[in-house]
């Protein structure tokens, strides 16, 4: 059981939030409501404009606030070079102080984040894509030396200082699929996103189940963050049982905010603060 799971803030950077000012005003009162993170979607195409980059945000957001966890939950590797996410993390992490969770995973293309473009849209290749650029961020991270001939990468750089800061890796997962469960067990959390409903605490024992069948250690710290809304402040009841979420294993809930949902009811649920265990 977790008895003390941590609150954050997620919404995609679109439609009203797409002012990165707005983000920002909505960080720092995050922030002092009590909120530990707040954690922006990454898209490129969608019908609710305008759009702010997730990464510029952060940053922005790191300068403007003292203690909140961030990061872009989710960034799909398939569809952003992992050399450039790689800096930028380095970037954000350092700006954040090692405030930062990079949350990755294979995206989607149900918007035309992919097809628009021309990218790969299959999702083998995006799984591909995503388990080799998670390495190659790594290896830099760490400042190794890299040469590497990939299916889909070839980079070579030198030894150089490692981050000065440790940056987390939470993977995104929309099945209980035992190969995204594999990836996500090497990682430092996961993010199980289905897209049809939210997680009950039964589903929660079940990854992590799945997990330490998959290898992750018992013993090691793992986070498993959910998603859904459980705030006081919406104007109709929510019914989300927290303290079964926790004892299942939950340790980050995360507070849904969509972008159709008016400015001023989103900054009311975030100036409430974290809904109660």
């Amino acid at each position: 059981m977790n008895e003390n799971p941590r609150f954050g803030i997620y919404l995609p950077p679109f439609g009203p939030f797409g002012d990165p000012g707005v983000l920002v005003e909505l960080a720092v009162r995050a922030e002092a409501a009590g909120w530990d993170g707040v954690f922006l979607w990454d898209h490129v195409v969608t019908d609710a404009l305008p759009i702010a980059d997730p990464w510029t945000t952060l940053a922005a957001i790191a300068h403007a606030t003292e203690n909140l966890l961030l990061g872009p939950m989710v960034t799909p590797l398939a569809r952003r070079r992992p050399w450039m996410v790689a800096r930028h993390a380095s970037t954000v992490s350092r700006l954040a102080r090692g405030r930062l969770v990079v949350g990755t995973g294979v995206g989607v293309d149900e918007s035309g984040d992919f097809s628009s473009f021309g990218e790969p849209a299959e999702l083998a290749t995006r799984a591909a894509m995503l388990t080799e650029g998670l390495g190659l961020m790594r290896a830099m991270w760490a400042g190794k030396a890299v040469q590497h001939n990939g299916p889909h990468y070839q980079v070579h750089l030198a030894a150089t200082e490692p981050e000065p800061h440790r940056i987390p890796v939470w993977m995104a997962s929309s099945a209980n699929n035992p190969r995204v469960i594999s990836r996500a067990a090497g990682c430092d959390g996961i993010f199980p996103n289905p897209d049809d409903h939210e997680l009950l605490p039964g589903e929660v024992g079940d990854i992590r189940e799945a997990l330490r069948r998959a290898g992750l250690p018992a013993d090691r710290p793992f986070d498993i963050a959910v998603r859904g809304n459980a705030s006081p402040a919406w104007e109709e009841d929510k019914n989300v049982d927290l303290k079964g979420l926790a004892q299942a294993g939950m340790t980050w809930w995360l507070e849904s905010l969509i972008h159709f949902d008016p400015l001023d009811l989103s900054m009311a649920v975030v100036d409430a603060g974290p809904p109660r265990v």
